[in-house]
């Protein structure tokens, strides 16, 4: 009998008459037939076979494992070439450095702004420097990721706080030390009396001022331009610090970073940083 009501359905009610039990529609109307259940020889009536098949493919699915995901396929991500540019000419380390074009005018205008933001020192226990970035304004650079580029080149493990004396924190209010980016004439400018001659940089008067012509070509020595730009940061900085210029040690040796590579390299090796390890 239960399997008799399992398989009537919700909408049925039971009508017990002189002939036994029979389904009626529960608004009335005509009487189905009820589908005949096969009874088994010990007398319990067993399930339709659609029904057997249905609980024997549900039971099998706990088995089973999960199906590959149906869609489009997504291709797996390709390394990125370091050397690779854009429509723009640029690397990824350009962009990271702030560039956002390969232009390097002569000037562009003598104005500098400070660049807004701060970040901690990431020694607070040594002797913190705090510093200062400013861009002229009118060059094609990302000022929030120059400094970025800045302060990562300062603090890192084979900068000047490599030896554990120092560390940096960046500032837009008053500084201990300023790293500025100008343009060839603007730098001419700050840097004067020393002869920068619109090509190379400077670090005196608490200022390090780095020249933006280098700062997008570097030099014909490096071949690669992130190693310039963090022996410019280093080395001008490097003089704020207290230190002179050196000379290349002999062929094949690591420059030192207060040498003036952006002259010559040979026949030492480029390096920027005052830590090499």
């Amino acid at each position: 009998m239960l399997g008799l009501v399992a398989g009537l359905g919700a909408g049925w009610a039971l009508d017990k008459g002189a002939r036994g039990e029979r389904p009626v529609a529960a608004g009335g109307g005509p009487t189905p037939t009820p589908e005949r259940v096969p009874v088994t020889p010990s007398g319990e009536a067993s399930a339709p076979a659609a029904v057997l098949d249905e609980r024997v493919d549900a039971a099998a699915d706990r088995f089973l494992l999960p199906s590959a995901p149906t869609g489009p396929t997504v291709a797996a991500p390709q390394p990125i070439d370091p050397l690779a540019t854009d429509a723009a000419g640029l690397t990824v380390a350009d962009r990271q450095a702030g560039l956002l074009s390969t232009a390097v005018p002569a000037s562009a205008g003598g104005t500098l702004a400070v660049v807004p933001g701060s970040s901690p020192a990431p020694e607070p226990g040594t002797r913190v420097r705090t510093v200062r970035v400013e861009v002229e304004q009118g060059l094609d650079i990302d000022p929030a990721l120059f400094a970025d580029a800045v302060m990562v080149t300062l603090n890192d493990p084979r900068g000047w706080g490599g030896d554990g004396s120092m560390s940096f924190a960046r500032t837009d209010g008053d500084a201990e030390l300023r790293v500025v980016l100008a343009s060839p004439a603007l730098v001419d400018e700050l840097c004067a009396p020393l002869k920068t001659e619109g090509t190379v940089s400077c670090g005196r008067d608490g200022r390090a001022v780095i020249n933006h012509a280098r700062w997008v070509q570097a030099t014909q020595e490096f071949t690669d331009r992130t190693v310039y730009r963090q022996y410019v940061v280093n080395h001008e900085v490097g003089h704020l610090l207290g230190h002179g210029h050196v000379e290349c040690p002999g062929a094949g040796a690591v420059a030192p970073v207060m040498q003036q590579q952006t002259v010559q390299v040979a026949p030492c090796t480029a390096n920027g940083w005052p830590f090499p390890g």
